[in-house]
């Protein structure tokens, strides 16, 4: 058993896992103050029993996500060591703050929103929602400096073996942390909204709770609709990032073989991990110089212009980031059709559409899980891109065995919290907004 292999495999797990959760509470917090606000300004009962509904089910996600983060902050000290020695210096101050700053500010309001629905104003209830909403986006916003810095790192200079904070901001603000950080917040503003259309969608199949479905529909299918328009613009802003940043990753994502200029954008491909290559191409000549450099005739970079131990897998970033495209592209198509639908007055009785929405509940984490895997298997070989190989990062002292036997505990116990996760979302959805 090769223990690298394993600890790569582990902490895949478990940000895979955990990162189901903070998507959809970021997107639903932002939802979830938008119902306050209106309630605010109206006074209106319905926008106050939508938001106490979702705000139910908003914390459910909100423990989970809590209860699987932790486990990630003790790999770094177990399976990856060696790394944690190496980038400590920088890596545990946006940690740090996450905690600090973010963490508990989510978590003190979340708690006010909870505990004190019915003894607080309309207006105290309205602020707590926005600092929930704010701290759940700060939180996004320190652990992606930190997962930044992996990917460019900036701002350090290397002591021994060890690297030495020199520029808190340059480090913080790096290349990539500004495309990474509105890439993500916005992926999770489509995450949470495609979640309460999904669930308003069965209301709506099942003749129940209209009056909240509606709202909750109307809102969360525009809130849809303009971050996935946003999100081409984002994703493309990124792109150009990676571009000009990662040349290595981009020629993996988009399937480039040779190096050259008037370079083509791929519309499909089959990888060929053996030969660092994809084969079978369909391609858009020009296109990819353009998106990237801003001119058909600008030369980049193919896999053919690198050490093939240098390269990603290719399969694991080419098809993770041609999927989470074309999911992007039904992101668009479905929120189109569901206001058009509202609008003509139609949606109740397109039962085919409704049924449609509710097959879109898993589709968003599925993209967001896709694009994490683009970017960090596209980052490999490296654990900091250029500066410290992933093979360099991992503990010494940890057998492989002992790794094994945690990948199990773990799969067995996530599988416990998702299993327990989906029981009481399905049991609160059961029982619908009107509990007291």
């Amino acid at each position: 058993m090769d223990a690298v292999l394993l600890a790569r495999i582990q902490f895949a797990l478990t940000v895979g896992f955990h990162f189901i959760f903070p998507p959809i509470t970021i997107g639903m917090a932002w939802m979830i103050f938008w119902f306050l606000n209106k309630y605010r300004k109206t006074s209106d009962q319905l926008f106050a029993r939508t938001a106490r509904f979702w705000t139910r089910i908003f914390t459910m996600t909100f423990v989970v996500g809590v209860a699987t983060g932790i486990v990630m902050e003790f790999q770094f000290g177990t399976n990856w060591a060696s790394y944690s020695r190496f980038v400590g210096d920088i890596f545990g101050a946006p940690l740090a703050a996450e905690g600090i700053f973010s963490f508990f500010l989510e978590s003190t309001f979340v708690a006010v929103l909870v505990f004190g629905w019915e003894k607080l104003s309309k207006r105290t209830l309205w602020f707590s929602s926005l600092m929930v909403a704010i701290g759940a986006t700060l939180s996004a916003l320190w652990i992606l400096i930190a997962n930044s810095w992996m990917q460019t790192p900036a701002g350090y200079h290397m002591v021994g073996s060890r690297a030495e904070l020199t520029n808190f901001w340059e480090a913080a603000l790096n290349p990539s942390t500004l495309p990474r950080f509105l890439h993500t917040i916005d992926a999770a503003l489509v995450t949470g909204a495609f979640f309460i259309v999904s669930i308003s969608a069965w209301y709506l199949l099942k003749n129940r709770h209209l009056d909240v479905a509606k709202t909750s529909m109307k809102a969360a299918l525009t809130l849809a609709l303009v971050a996935s328009v946003l999100q081409l613009g984002l994703g493309h802003y990124h792109a150009m990032q990676v571009a000009h940043t990662q040349p290595e990753k981009l020629a993996t994502i988009e399937g480039l073989n040779e190096s050259g200029p008037r370079a083509p954008a791929l519309l499909f491909g089959i990888a060929d991990d053996a030969n660092k290559r994809v084969t079978h191409t369909i391609k858009i000549p020009g296109l990819l110089s353009l998106m990237a450099f801003g001119s058909v005739d600008a030369e980049v970079k193919g896999l053919d212009s690198f050490e093939k131990d240098e390269l990603p897998p290719v399969s694991l970033t080419f098809y993770p980031f041609h999927i989470m495209v074309g999911l992007g592209a039904l992101f668009v198509l479905m929120p189109i059709i569901g206001i058009y639908l509202y609008r003509k007055d139609l949606l109740m009785s397109s039962r085919w559409f409704l049924k449609g929405l509710l097959f879109m509940l898993p589709l968003p984490t599925i993209a967001n899980e896709l694009g994490w895997m683009t970017a960090e298997v596209g980052r490999q070989p490296w654990a900091v891109y250029h500066v410290l190989r992933t093979s360099d990062a991992v503990s010494v002292t940890v057998p492989a065995g002992q790794i094994l036997f945690s990948i199990i505990l773990f799969s067995g116990l996530y599988l416990t919290l998702f299993t327990l996760w989906v029981y009481l979302v399905r049991h609160q959805v059961k029982i619908g907004p009107d509990q007291r």
